[in-house]
């Protein structure tokens, strides 16, 4: 074993939900010595920063319980079992904003939150996008308000923490990024 690695001696589901499962493991540390984990097991999402040919970024504002407000995010979702990245991207993208894309691009994935959970978000970059006239629509139980933004208005929603999670948040300053090498 080498000087970080923690050995999982023991792991019990004790939550088993729609989305999450929650596992407590009880583990040998590096220096031998034990303690418990508590980890959230998720099946992994897409994000996507969807670019109309205006160069506005769409958007969606919804309600998110967990924090009991609206905030303004970039369409995102789970990953069905033994879905594709790449094919959940472009479900999320025409669900959430009725638009498809001709081109879809992986940019990166993150995990989330590393010390108590695995999911891991894939996020895309869609360009090309039109509107389908016979768009999949919502989740039965997601209600959504369409917005497309500049640069500068995302910016202010930022600062003003209208957009508030980490993934949209890393969406924004990659498009400030990139507008920041256009320029030089």
């Amino acid at each position: 074993m080498d000087n970080l690695t923690e050995k999982t001696i023991k792991s019990e589901e004790i939550f088993s939900g729609k989305i999450i499962s929650l596992h407590l493991q009880d583990v040998e540390l590096p220096n031998g010595k034990h303690s418990k984990r508590e980890i959230i097991k998720h099946p992994g999402a897409v994000a996507v920063i969807a670019v109309t040919d205006e160069n506005k970024v769409v958007m969606v504002e919804q309600y998110r319980k967990a924090l009991e407000r609206t905030i303004v995010e970039i369409p995102a979702g789970k990953l069905e079992k033994g879905e594709e990245p790449e094919i959940c991207a472009r479900r999320e993208l025409e669900e959430e904003t009725g638009y498809e894309c001709s081109s879809l691009e992986l940019l990166t994935s993150f995990y989330t939150s590393p010390g108590f959970a695995d999911e891991i978000v894939h996020v895309y970059v869609a360009k090309g996008l039109t509107k389908k006239e016979d768009a999949a629509g919502l989740d039965e139980d997601e209600f959504v308000n369409l917005e497309e933004l500049t640069l500068e208005e995302a910016l202010k929603y930022v600062t003003e923490q209208k957009i508030f999670d980490a993934k949209t948040i890393f969406a924004v300053q990659y498009l400030q990024l990139q507008e920041a090498l256009k320029h030089k």
